[in-house]
């Protein structure tokens, strides 16, 4: 039995201003460059948004909790589960600080999803750090979501 339920924490510095950070999670342009196939709006406390994944059929309801511009985000997922997006000043750009919780399932299914979750949300900052600071995606989103439709 778990003692307490786990909690994802991905960390990466990216070499622009933590507004910058803050618009491409925040807005379906920037959003769509690195990690989804298409977002139905930008987000807002409180106004639900649908997310189209990159992986064929993956899709979800985000819902924004909290936001503080260029500071940090907090938006649920419609599976019960939180994300938590931190951005601190930090050089002259950006520590991104993401930390996800609220796992579903037994003990198992939550550890498991956790630790998905961690390698997912990994790929989606290196593919963030990748476009604000050089222009452009090195699609590691996408290659993730071809590996993981090819073996389904």
């Amino acid at each position: 039995m778990l003692v307490k339920q786990p909690q994802v924490r991905v960390t990466m510095f990216v070499d622009v201003a933590p507004e910058d950070v803050y618009t491409a999670f925040t807005e379906p342009d920037w959003l769509c460059g690195f990690w989804l196939a298409q977002a139905d709006g930008p987000l807002r406390v409180g106004q639900a948004v649908k997310w189209t994944f990159m992986v064929t059929g993956a899709e979800a309801t985000v819902t924004a909790r909290r936001m503080v511009p260029s500071h940090q985000i907090i938006w649920d997922w419609d599976d019960g589960s939180t994300v938590q997006i931190d951005l601190d000043p930090f050089e002259d750009g950006t520590a991104v600080t993401l930390l996800s919780w609220g796992f579903a399932g037994s003990d198992d299914e939550q550890m498991a999803a956790a630790l998905d979750a961690t390698e997912a949300y990994s790929i989606v900052l290196c593919d963030l750090k990748t476009l604000m600071e050089s222009g452009k995606s090195a699609g590691l989103t996408r290659a993730k979501a071809q590996l993981i439709e090819a073996r389904q």
